[in-house]
């Protein structure tokens, strides 16, 4: 009875590990995940670039502001001459 355990529990092991399993494997050496980082990073580099962009448009638009509000204020109060 011993034995008959031993074998049937002997065959279900193999089973368990043939189940088939995703498994997504990286290696360094391999151009096409060469090729995939350097779309990556230059896909991050274009996006970094549109940010910096509109940072850019940003900080114009303000300093315009700040420069026609500058011009409100001298006109406010410079001295009158009478």
């Amino acid at each position: 009875m011993l034995a008959r355990l031993a074998t049937r529990s002997a065959l279900r092991a193999p089973r368990a590990a043939m189940t088939p399993v995703a498994v997504r494997f990286y290696s360094d050496g391999n151009a096409f995940n060469k090729k995939e980082k350097a779309h990556e990073d230059q896909y991050a580099r274009k996006h970094e670039q549109e940010q910096l962009e509109k940072l850019k448009k940003q900080i114009a638009a303000k300093k315009a502001e700040l420069d026609q509000l500058q011009k409100e204020h001298d006109q406010l109060h410079e001295p009158k001459k009478e």
